[in-house]
């Protein structure tokens, strides 16, 4: 994820609020109704409706927005689930220029309204927002599959053995296999198993 930022004027002052204390910036009011420019701001939504509400804003108000999110796999009672969340839940972005369109954005379905601290908004870099969405592409969605390394604990989510805890003894590129260790009858046991069939619990053993 890009934690840099870039000042656009100097009157401009970082904030130290998270999620996004590394690159929002702040205007103040007056400032931004008097500019001609787009900036892209952050946006509050409505719990687990930024997508649903980024996809509103660009249908009926033709406004470029982002509302990046993460694909990741999860242990459960199933097995290993892939799961897709907001990387930021609660917030999206939006880039337009703020006194055309800031009251019909804040008034869009499922947007709560604007970030701001007092009198001033917060926005987000431009270039900052790029990066994000080159590192997402075009459905907006980052992928987090760890690669598994040697000596790394893994659950196994599928088959026979589920459940049981192993450490991976060697990676098998070519075949999306790996080799693990695990107790078995009272013994340790070598079993080749199948990459997609593992969930990572644990760094590598040095």
């Amino acid at each position: 994820m890009v934690s840099g930022f870039c000042a656009l004027k100097s009157r401009e002052t970082p904030v130290g609020s998270p999620p996004f204390h590394s690159f929002i910036m702040t205007h103040s009011r007056d400032e931004l109704a008097l500019s001609t420019t787009p900036f892209w701001f952050c946006l509050r939504t409505q719990p687990k409706h930024e997508h649903v509400a980024a996809t509103g804003l660009r249908r009926q108000l033709s406004v470029n927005c982002f509302a990046p999110r993460l694909r990741y796999r999860k242990m459960t009672r199933r097995g290993a689930v892939w799961f897709v969340e907001a990387m930021f839940p609660g917030y999206l972005f939006a880039e337009f220029i703020y006194p055309e369109q800031h009251r019909r954005v804040e008034y869009s379905p499922g947007i709560q309204g604007t970030v701001q601290f007092g009198d001033y908004i917060a926005t987000v870099d431009s270039e900052t927002v790029a990066a994000l969405q080159q590192q997402a592409g075009e459905e907006e969605i980052v992928t987090i599959d760890p690669d598994i390394k040697v000596g790394q604990s893994v659950r196994i989510a599928e088959g026979p053995l589920r459940g049981l805890e192993a450490v991976v003894t060697r990676v098998l590129p070519a075949k999306e296999r790996i080799r693990v260790l695990l107790e078995l009858l009272g013994g340790p046991v070598e079993a080749e198993v199948a990459t997609p069939k593992v969930v990572p619990i644990g760094r590598p053993r040095l």
